[in-house]
């Protein structure tokens, strides 16, 4: 199964959640569906391959929440490290953070001072782009590592938002753009 045959079939539009006005996209369906979650972690997980199919990157970043349950088999695809970035008050260890706005509120992100080495080649990976503030502010956390984000990966981006203009020049690989 294809991965966007699969996002277009197992992923379903809520209307008005978390609020009014808001289109969640629900991914339960395709979790549960074995064959479509593998389509889209491989093809999420290409995005930190070089044309030759070894790992381009050295770890792999997921954003809570749902950023995680995609970020974590990527990064097993690849065969590197996984680091989480959290919501704030989450990490027990010494943490850089970031504050930023989303679609509907403001939040505070967090990594472990120590989570990437400088120099390390991140792939950032999540499940949907939207205004964007996730995305900067990750970008920001893994750059106060001393890490340098080489690629976004998400399975959808909701084109009619300006996520895409928040990752300046960093490569997006957007599974799905509705």
């Amino acid at each position: 199964m294809r991965a966007t045959e699969a996002l277009t079939r197992l992923v379903r539009d809520v209307p008005d959640f978390p609020e009014p006005g808001i289109l969640f996209k629900d991914i339960s369906p395709l979790l549960a569906d074995p064959d479509g979650f593998a389509a889209v972690v491989e093809a999420l997980a290409a995005a930190g391959r070089g044309a030759d199919g070894a790992p381009a990157v050295d770890k792999v970043v997921g954003m809570e929440a749902r950023g995680f349950i995609f970020a974590a088999p990527v990064a097993l695809a690849l065969g590197v490290g996984f680091v989480p970035i959290r919501k704030a008050g989450k990490l027990p260890a010494a943490t850089h953070r970031v504050s930023y706005d989303l679609e509907y509120g403001a939040a505070v992100l967090e990594v472990h001072q120590d989570a990437l080495a400088p120099g390390d080649r991140v792939l950032l990976v999540d499940d949907v782009l939207a205004t964007g503030g996730t995305a900067r502010a990750t970008v920001d956390l893994v750059a106060a590592c001393g890490a340098e984000a080489v690629g976004f990966a998400v399975l959808m981006e909701l084109g009619f938002l300006p996520g895409r203009a928040e990752l300046g020049s960093l490569p997006l690989t957007a599974l799905l753009t509705v």
